[in-house]
């Protein structure tokens, strides 16, 4: 072997047991911010869905009034599901779907509900004077897509 190539041999050094332990503690502090992070985005994304549903869900009972004379009467979730079968009515698969749909004030306004897979639930509710609101009720507060009760 030359010189040049025992120069080399002596001179590589592999880490330190201290340095690696370093390496690991950082990764562990960056992982330790990210995850949580990382779940509060999945809680929006599935409160998001819901508040989808909900909205897909009011559109429906609009063309449910329409088809019957402007009134919002004997609307309920069968209904809904009729008017646009794409709507889920029941919980399955770990999807967001309509818990309520029923009318209000003498057929004149409706209530739609949606629940998340957490079990937040997004609210549209409109009423005889054509009102709109939109509520929303999370299982732990500031959590998801519901930060302050409306949305």
């Amino acid at each position: 072997m030359g010189k040049s190539a025992q120069r080399r041999l002596r001179d590589a050094r592999g880490f330190t047991l201290i340095e690696l332990l370093v390496v690991i503690l950082i990764i562990g502090i960056l992982a330790a911010i990210a995850i949580p992070s990382f779940l509060s985005q999945k809680s929006k994304a599935t409160d998001a869905s819901a508040k989808e549903l909900a909205r897909a869900g009011a559109q429906a009972a609009e063309t449910y009034s329409t088809d019957h004379g402007n009134s919002y009467g004997g609307m309920e979730l069968a209904t809904i599901h009729e008017v646009e079968p794409v709507i889920q009515t029941s919980a399955a698969a770990s999807n967001a779907y309509l818990s309520v749909a029923k009318a209000e004030e003498g057929g004149k306004g409706y209530v739609i509900t949606a629940t998340a897979v957490g079990g937040d639930t997004f609210t549209v509710t409109k009423k005889e004077s054509g009102e709109v609101t939109r509520t929303c009720k999370a299982l732990a507060a500031g959590k998801g897509g519901c930060p302050n009760g409306t949305w």
